[in-house]
């Protein structure tokens, strides 16, 4: 337990359909940041945000899930991000939380893209995932989840929420106010990585990944070159900001039907 979490977020341009390519770029970047606790890699970020899953999906015993977890040990760190899954005949954008122990938590994405056709291609998820890590509470979602605040809603007393994303250039004003506001209103630190580069469907990424704090101060903000961002989060802070302010203590009590 820590009263301090050192996260990176690595913003990165990604290989399409090229897991191993893009494997080895993370992994290089990991080890060359010792002390971090947690990296944050970009939504699907072995392959890019594909519509073909059938082309290129993993199973759970697959490379990319040995290759967190042994990744993890060797660096003692925590790893996450999203990849694409086959799972029973179904495909699924799911988040990966692997930690040093090669503890293994997951979360299929729930708010699918339907403007790309997300949900022909994918199952969606349906609960989100806490993540207790170093006495931190964490929230890990994906990309479309940002715009949904009801389903982020801090009834669980998270610490720390984390979006991984391929948002491209035309929308990115979006993400940055939404950044901001999901931090705000939840009285929790937020962190944000995006992807840089054009993709195969000729989409460009300007990348913006930053990390908010529960004011909804920009501690870092990335530009749109590829970097990897650390940061110390402090939770002293954070519940002395909740105490003193009690703002959670005021949320409305409703139940989504």
């Amino acid at each position: 337990m820590s009263n301090f979490l050192r996260i990176a977020l690595i913003q990165a341009p990604l290989h399409w359909h090229d897991p191993q390519r893009n494997r080895e770029y993370f992994e290089q970047k990991i080890k060359d940041h010792p002390g971090v606790d947690l990296f944050i890699l970009p939504e699907m970020f072995t392959t890019g945000f594909t519509m073909t899953p059938e082309q290129i999906a993993e199973e759970l015993s697959g490379t990319t899930v040995q290759w967190m977890s042994n990744l993890a040990v060797e660096c003692d760190c925590a790893i996450t991000g999203s990849i694409v899954v086959k799972e029973n005949n179904n495909f699924y954008n799911r988040l990966l939380f692997i930690d040093q122990t090669k503890k293994i938590s997951q979360y299929d994405k729930s708010h699918l893209f339907t403007l790309a056709g997300e949900q022909k291609a994918y199952t969606p998820g349906s609960e989100k995932l806490i993540v207790e890590y170093k006495g931190w509470k964490i929230c890990p979602l994906i990309c479309y989840d940002l715009r949904f605040p009801v389903f982020i809603r801090n009834d669980k007393s998270y610490d720390l929420l984390i979006f991984v994303a391929n948002w491209p250039t035309a929308r990115i004003d979006a993400w940055n106010i939404l950044l901001k506001a999901r931090a705000v209103e939840n009285m929790a630190y937020v962190a944000g990585v995006n992807r840089i580069g054009t993709d195969y469907n000729a989409h460009h990424y300007s990348g913006d990944s930053q990390v908010v704090d529960e004011l909804g101060k920009v501690i870092t903000l990335a530009n749109s070159d590829e970097t990897v961002e650390i940061v110390k989060l402090d939770k002293e802070k954070l519940n002395q900001s909740r105490k003193k302010f009690g703002f959670l203590n005021d949320m409305d009590s409703f139940k989504v039907v």
